[in-house]
């Protein structure tokens, strides 16, 4: 009988040692993903964690927080998560609905009176839940140079204010095309409920009852903070440190600092039903079955590689089916800066991936690769097909900005290219963005936003009517046609813009610009 025993415990030994050194293959599989995944993209510094039935089964940092310091990534290095702060307003608006304090189908009118839409009807409709799904009729990205790049002068009262001159793209809940500039609204509807701004009720609400001890609701709040990344963005082929902060104004849309072991926490808290570790729901599974339920749907190409046949946005969240598991999922974007959060609730994991560069190929490389191991697909090496896709893309938007700047060229060495300066010289105002000035400096022009500092460059002839923004801070990749509208004497009395590239972030939104010449 003892021997009997002893086989036992000795099988189960083996099995416990099999198991174990499983683990640590497949750690050490991934952490050599990672590395590559890092080469590859040019990426100096990544973060990534998994969560598997509440256990932590990885949690590391890769690389360099930063190229300038050259401090190692780790686990707890801070990073702006962008986007993935949308799943918190969605939370805080989720609170105060179980609290009596708004509903969903609450009119945006109740709470901030002065608010107004471009068209009068949509103003007398739009409820808070029209404002974070993402149909209120604006187009992708509409209204973001707001706030977009970094260092704008405009407060929330201005973008609140500004949101009435937005011409929307589409009919009113017709169609989803994600924005910004709602959020920030949505945002603003918190603070008028609550008297807290946006940051304060995030970290006091959710963050500290959470356990999320080293997040914070904004960049400006974590400026004390030594351990946090700094952005890099590829200017001519290579990554380089760009400035890494965000505007007070749009935190609502993209405001949140934090890393692995608290996001980690945020994953588990969710999965859980959106219950603490001490056991309190904060908030009802009534509110649950909103947040994580598709309100808006959006289309799905026939043949994907997880099989999904339905997707659209929720409550905050991306909502599909992944191999017939219900997947909540967002992604966020700054300069310099990318994030993805994955979750599948029905299998109790979580995955997190942070990065300090804009490639968004980096994180799907990882996220895709430890989801296919929990669905049991066999490696589909994504690495590979990321890269060979990054690779030829990249090429092909590096072939169309040069063939572009060659047209430039040769047009300034004809003699077509006659321009006098008080044709084109002035200021140019639009209604929600502001005064844009063109200037002569010597023998170049230029152009410089005033509530967009940062966003200012030469502008270069191209064709008779048409000059290209080509903008000082290389690491936005967002040059852009400035066109002009003539009069008869052959003065410009009108502007309209849009980039040179596809490969243009959509947040840098100059198609919507309608800027009118005032001087």
């Amino acid at each position: 009988m003892k021997i009997y025993l002893m086989k036992i415990k000795f099988s189960l030994l083996f099995v416990l040692f099999s198991v174990l050194a499983f683990a640590q293959i497949e750690e050490r599989k991934l952490d050599e993903l990672v590395q590559n995944t890092l080469k590859t993209f040019d990426v100096p510094g990544m973060s990534v964690g998994i969560i598997k039935d509440g256990k932590i089964l990885y949690a590391k940092g890769h690389g360099v927080a930063s190229l300038k310091t050259k401090q190692a990534m780790n686990e707890n290095t801070l990073v702006g998560i962008a986007s993935n702060s949308k799943g918190f307003t969605a939370t805080a608006l989720a609170i105060l609905a179980d609290e009596g304090k708004l509903n969903w189908d609450d009119k945006v009118t109740k709470f901030i009176p002065e608010f107004q839409m471009y068209d009068s009807y949509v103003t007398q409709e739009i409820t808070v839940k029209d404002l974070i799904t993402h149909r209120a009729g604006l187009g992708l990205g509409q209204g973001d140079l707001m706030f977009f790049p970094e260092g704008g002068t405009l407060t929330v009262k201005d973008i609140v204010h500004n949101v009435r001159y937005l011409k929307p793209e589409h009919s009113f809940r017709n169609q989803m095309d994600y924005n910004n500039v709602m959020y920030i609204v949505a945002g603003e509807v918190i603070t008028r409920i609550t008297g807290l701004s946006w940051a304060e009720f995030i970290e006091q609400r959710i963050m500290k009852p959470v356990g999320m001890m080293q997040s914070f609701g904004s960049y400006n709040r974590a400026k004390s903070v030594a351990n946090k990344i700094d952005a890099h963005a590829p200017v001519n082929g290579k990554a380089v440190q760009v400035p890494h902060d965000w505007n007070e104004t749009a935190n609502a849309a993209g405001g949140i600092m934090s890393n692995i072991p608290d996001m980690l926490t945020w994953a588990d808290f969710l999965i859980n039903g959106f219950t603490t570790k001490e056991g309190k729901k904060l908030v009802s599974d009534k509110q649950i079955a909103q947040l994580w339920q598709i309100q808006q749907p959006s289309t799905v190409a026939l043949k994907n590689p997880y099989d999904t046949q339905n997707y659209g946005y929720g409550l905050g969240w991306f909502i599909s089916d992944v191999k017939g598991h219900k997947q909540v999922q967002h992604t966020g974007g700054l300069i310099g800066t990318v994030t993805q959060f994955t979750l599948i609730p029905d299998m109790k994991l979580g995955i997190v991936v942070l990065t300090n560069q804009q490639s968004g190929a980096a994180f799907n490389t990882i996220t895709n690769t430890v989801k296919d191991f929990y669905l049991g697909i066999d490696d589909r090496n994504w690495l590979k097909t990321y890269g060979e896709r990054m690779a030829k893309m990249n090429a092909d938007f590096e072939k169309g900005k040069k063939e572009i700047f060659a047209k430039a060229e040769a047009f300034q060495k004809s003699k077509a290219c006659k321009v006098v300066p008080e044709q084109i010289t002035g200021t140019y105002t639009d209604p929600w963005f502001g005064d844009v000035e063109i200037t002569r400096h010597s023998s170049t022009y230029r152009i410089a936003s005033k509530t967009s500092p940062r966003l200012k460059g030469e502008l270069i002839p191209y064709s008779a009517s048409t000059f290209i923004a080509k903008w000082d801070d290389r690491s936005y990749d967002a040059d852009a046609f400035l066109i002009f509208n003539y009069d008869e004497n052959g003065k410009a009395q009108s502007a309209k813009m849009k980039p040179i590239s596809d490969v243009t972030d959509f947040s840098f939104d100059f198609e919507d610009l309608d800027l009118k010449r005032t001087k």
